[in-house]
């Protein structure tokens, strides 16, 4: 008896202890003493004389007994590392939470005071060491407030109050970058004009989560938001809508204070909103939402107040946090244009850069100068809810792929952490070029940035909840699984966050490969049918690239079925783009099958099918192919028979040579053999079928 209770004593002893779960917030005003001011978030510099509203430092302090954690949030543009490296430290000296405990993030606001030097914009030399001190005070006062506490956690879908604002450009519509080349694929609202655009460069994020902090009677202490959106815009000095989703909550969550306790805090941190803004530019102008900035907050405070009654709060709440730092390189400017750049400076002098050239040149030296810069990645849990940070401009698409992979479901990711180093394309955006690619400060690290931030990122979420990434895969809708269950011989959802390879669905390993020219995890067709109800159906945007895949053994008898969104206008150019091609790579072969939209060279918006190498030998349907909307395509060949349903509906039957195999056993998506008329806009849901399916196959696989 004695050794079993002193075996259970040793057990016991072995449990960890978790004590008391506390917390603490505090706000800390940080709108500067002295006017004007410098802001940042312009091309060129500007200051500023006039409080439109009160810019402030808002902390949240957590406690477990064995960790202490406290999160800051400031209405600013961008802060830079080492001047929170210097106020972390002054925090840890007078506080004892070591440095790599406190995560301190700018909301973007592009009308607050500037505290990093950016394009045309230095930072204010009166303004910092305010802002600094500012700091300090607020993570101090966070922890003084620390009381028993309980935490829960919401999400719910903001989906009409943001939007993508990077779009890809039509081939023949490229404009000019500030150094004098015919680069922009993409920039942030090409669309304004949609006739110049062929669809959004990436998804967008429209989840607003929330994280609620309570006393343990029930009183309300803080709640954490999280949105992306980049920023309203507001005149003079401004917390943007930041600030006034913080006050709409403290308006309607809280009552005054009881005496001796803090008053509620509302905080509303920056999502990755990189590449997001709150025009849908797909509506019409004329019907477009126009809300003031106090309307928009009041919106997503009406969202939140909703969301935030269905939490049920926990007590129980443990602590881990982990913090990662790299050293990434700048993209340096190469001599031809480093010289260019100094003889830009000489001229300009002494006097403010006025012009992008000039903006952009001094960008060159500061860039150069450094070489190379060191970035801080963290992760935080409380209980079973995470936050994910990145010091950069993030694009959706990389929150989501975090989010996706992170061990804990119930995920954050906060951008503008820790330093400001910048937007961070994904690899495959690179080359669209635009703004966010324009190598400066504010766009400067190395290409392969995103995907070595993402995995940083990943690693420290599963570092501190102790557990594995999550292997992402959407569900299989009834679509997917009609698909499925037509044994195909590959089956490419499409579904990826990047490239290089496309996964084969019908698990038999025939992986197709992504080419450059093409970007990811866009919304996709027909959710309901593709996946479960709480999920989006993704496809990939073609710009350039096309999908490429090795089927050896193939004869005169395959089907393809596919989904299709067009992003070019019929009169854009003379084949408006080619879906579908067996050929050899950069050639055509006496055998090849070619399937594709006509534009102005015949046929225009329709869909045209030839054999060899002869184009003008094609014949067409009878359908336009509306301009982006989702629509179906079974191709079947039975020999010398060749049959095209468009939903369902046969839409092309032709006699033509058969192939003879093995002249042709490259298969193309999204672009011809030879390479001409690439696909502009989206494909999904591809699959291929080793057999010339029936009509009633057919039937079984279309829209209904």
């Amino acid at each position: 008896m004695k050794s079993i209770a002193f075996l259970a004593a040793a057990l016991l002893a072995a449990l960890p202890v978790r004590a008391e779960f506390r917390a603490g917030a505090a706000v800390v005003d940080v709108t500067p003493t002295v006017l004007p001011v410098l802001v940042n978030g312009s091309m060129v510099s500007r200051s500023v004389d006039k409080i439109n509203t009160r810019v402030h430092a808002r902390a949240l302090a957590l406690a477990d007994g064995r960790e202490q954690i406290v999160i800051v949030v400031v209405d600013s543009c961008m802060m830079g590392r080492p001047l929170l490296d210097e106020a972390k430290a002054l925090a840890a000296a007078r506080t004892g939470i070591p440095r790599e405990r406190i995560l301190i993030s700018a909301t973007h606001a592009h009308s607050a005071p500037a505290s990093m030097g950016c394009l045309g914009t230095d930072a204010d030399p009166r303004y910092v060491p305010l802002l600094r001190e500012k700091l300090v005070e607020a993570i101090a006062a966070a922890q003084a407030n620390l009381e028993p506490a309980q935490a829960g956690w919401a999400k719910t879908d903001a989906d009409a109050f943001n939007a993508t604002r990077q779009w890809i450009r039509r081939p023949d519509r490229l404009a000019e970058d500030p150094f004098g080349n015919q680069t922009l694929r993409a920039n942030m609202h090409a669309a304004r004009n949609l006739d110049d655009v062929t669809g959004e460069a990436g998804p967008e994020d429209p989840d607003l989560t929330l994280i609620s902090i309570q006393a343990r009677d029930g009183r309300p202490l803080a709640v954490l938001g999280n949105f992306s959106m980049h920023y309203f815009g507001d005149k003079d000095i401004s917390a943007d809508y930041f600030g006034l989703f913080a006050e709409g909550l403290k308006v309607r969550l809280a009552a005054a204070a009881p005496a001796g306790k803090p008053a509620f805090v509302g905080i509303m941190s920056h999502g990755c909103s990189g590449d997001i803004y709150r025009t849908d530019y797909r509506i019409p102008e004329k019907d477009r939402p126009k809300p003031t900035i106090q309307h928009y907050a009041d919106g997503l405070v009406d969202l939140a107040v909703k969301a935030l009654a269905g939490i049920r709060h926990r007590g129980d709440i443990d602590l881990a946090m982990a913090e990662r730092r790299l050293t990434l390189d700048y993209r340096v400017p190469d001599a031809q244009r480093l010289e260019w750049a100094r003889r830009v400076v000489r001229e300009t002098g002494d006097r403010p850069v006025k012009t992008q050239p000039e903006i952009y040149a001094r960008e060159q030296i500061f860039l150069h100068e450094a070489q190379r810069t060191e970035i801080v990645v963290q992760a935080l849990r409380l209980g079973d809810i995470a936050i994910a940070t990145t010091p950069t401009e993030t694009y959706a698409v990389t929150g989501l792929k975090i989010k996706a992979a992170s061990p804990v479901r119930q995920t954050m990711v906060i951008e503008l952490a820790n330093g400001g180093d910048g937007y961070i394309p994904p690899p495959e955006q690179h080359p669209f070029g635009g703004y966010n690619t324009w190598a400066a400060r504010s766009a400067g690290l190395e290409v392969h940035a995103e995907p070595k931030i993402a995995e940083a990122a990943i690693g420290l979420l599963e570092k501190v909840s102790g557990r594995p990434r999550r292997p992402w895969k959407l569900a299989d809708g009834p679509a997917a699984r009609a698909l499925l269950d037509a044994k195909p011989h590959a089956y490419w959802r499409l579904n990826e966050f990047t490239g290089p390879l496309a996964a084969d669905d019908a698990g038999q390993g025939r992986d197709a490969a992504y080419e450059p020219g093409i970007t990811f995890y866009l919304d996709g067709p027909r959710p309901a049918d593709f996946c479960s109800a709480d999920e989006r159906n993704r496809a990939p945007h073609f710009a350039g690239g096309r999908l490429r895949a090795r089927l050896e053994g193939v004869r005169d008898r395959y089907s393809v079925s596919l989904w299709l969104w067009n992003g070019l206008p019929a009169a854009a150019r003379a084949t408006s783009g080619w879906l579908f091609s067996r050929g050899p790579d950069h050639g055509l072969a006496p055998h090849g099958d070619h399937l594709g939209v006509g534009g102005t060279a015949g046929h225009a918006g329709k869909l045209v099918f030839f054999t060899g190498d002869d184009s003008a030998a094609a014949v067409a349907g009878r359908t336009a192919i509306p301009r982006w909307t989702w629509q179906h395509v079974v191709l079947v060949r039975e020999g010398g028979t060749v049959r095209i349903y468009l939903d369902g509906q046969l839409e092309i039957e032709t006699h033509t040579a058969a192939p003879r195999a093995p002249a042709a056993d490259h298969f193309f998506f999204g672009g011809r053999s030879d390479g001409d008329s690439s696909w502009e806009g989206r494909l999904d849901e591809i699959a291929f079928f080793h057999r010339a399916l029936t009509a009633a196959d057919v039937a079984r696989l279309s829209p209904r």
